[in-house]
């Protein structure tokens, strides 16, 4: 049985015990791999790829493991930053439209936050909407909303700073709802 050296979490021992011996990642993979796979395959076509680029995303993880820092955030915060590079990095290479596979329960979420009732808005169109987002957008939605990270981890993962992320989130459902609104309408 190991013990915990004082001061530090177990996430920190697993990780300070991998950046010493790489063979030491298996308990990181195994503690994560579920929760990116899922990340990246909403945005995926095939479960196959998705497969594929949440193999590579810890790869990169563990040959990029020496220069990992804690900074007071999980360490998955880093996983999903490196996720999101592998993904944009693909779709500009491939060209390939994103895949969304959302779950439209958690369109309700958005729209409370945009201040339409659930009987006036469609999620089925809500969900095309969102959609047609810049993939950025898109991943700043899911975040929050399907995910429900607070807007100090998304910050984190974005690297950017707690208020820019809620003025940018604010200011992409600003821009959704009269689109909503004209699809609504037809």
């Amino acid at each position: 049985m190991q013990t915990q050296a004082p001061g530090y979490t177990e996430e920190e021992q697993l990780i300070l015990a991998a950046q010493r011996n790489p063979e030491k990642f298996q308990p990181l993979y195994e503690k994560y791999y579920a929760a990116i796979l899922r990340f990246v395959y909403q945005r995926t076509v095939s479960k196959e790829d998705a497969q594929d680029i949440t193999q590579q995303v810890f790869l990169q993880a563990m040959i990029n493991l020496p220069k990992y820092e804690h900074r007071g955030f999980p360490f998955s915060s880093w996983l999903y930053r490196i996720a999101i590079n592998e993904l944009n990095q693909i779709f500009r290479k491939n060209e390939k439209q994103r895949g969304v596979n959302l779950e439209e329960k958690h369109l309700k979420d958005v729209i409370e936050e945009m201040d339409y009732s659930t009987a006036t808005a469609d999620e089925r169109i809500l969900l095309e909407v969102i959609t047609t987002l810049p993939e950025d957008d898109f991943t700043l939605i899911e975040m929050r909303f399907f995910e429900k990270r607070a807007f100090k981890e998304i910050a984190e993962i974005l690297q950017s700073n707690e208020a820019a992320v809620k003025m940018r989130l604010y200011r992409i459902l600003e821009k959704l709802k009269p689109e909503l609104q004209k699809r609504l309408n037809n």
